[in-house]
């Protein structure tokens, strides 16, 4: 079952049901990056059992941080990934599309959790890790079936319950694909 969208940064990479490798099951990869190089994105739906104090111990505010980190992958889980919408106090960081930028200074970050707890929670994601493909690779998984290319929204990046989003893409596809938003992994998991 083809689904045809242009894979570009911002575009959500839902996992086909069939995908059993558990760093992707069910899970929606945000494409940041696509060239002929390659590819890179962030698993939006992973939450760690990390915050950011855990991670962040060394950083004067966010060692006190209570702020989620996610798993954006399994590459280089040693180092730190950003998202966010507060382009206003949070600075350094890259416009990825409208109203989402990618990185940004720690210390501003830090300040918002300390200042604004409950904005940091709602506009800022921290990621450790990420997801990367070869040349061609991420071609050849999108033409086997094995991801299904959906539009990307913002508000689904920073939905509070990841435990549904991949439901949630799989179902805003259209009526076509709603069916497989309930299908399990393996049939005989029925």
């Amino acid at each position: 079952m083809a689904h045809e969208l242009i894979v570009t940064p911002g575009v959500f990479l839902a996992a086909a049901p069939d995908l059993l490798d558990p760093n992707f099951m069910h899970s929606v990869v945000l494409l940041c990056s696509h060239s002929e190089e390659g590819a890179y994105g962030l698993v939006l739906n992973r939450a760690s059992n990390f915050r950011a104090r855990e991670v962040l111990g060394s950083h004067d505010t966010l060692s006190r941080s209570t702020l989620r980190v996610y798993v954006g992958g399994p590459v280089s889980l040693d180092t730190l990934q950003i998202l966010h919408r507060a382009p206003d106090v949070i600075q350094g960081g890259l416009p990825l599309v409208p109203g989402l930028w990618i990185g940004g200074e720690l210390d501003d970050i830090g300040r918002l959790c300390v200042d604004d707890p409950t904005r940091a929670e709602r506009d800022v994601r921290l990621y450790l890790g990420y997801s990367g493909w070869g040349a061609g690779q991420l071609e050849g998984e999108l033409s086997s079936g094995s991801w299904l290319p959906a539009p990307g929204k913002l508000e689904r990046i920073f939905q509070f319950d990841t435990e549904r989003l991949w439901r949630d893409v799989i179902t805003d596809l259209g009526p076509e694909f709603r069916p497989l938003a309930f299908e399990p992994p393996e049939p005989e998991w029925n």
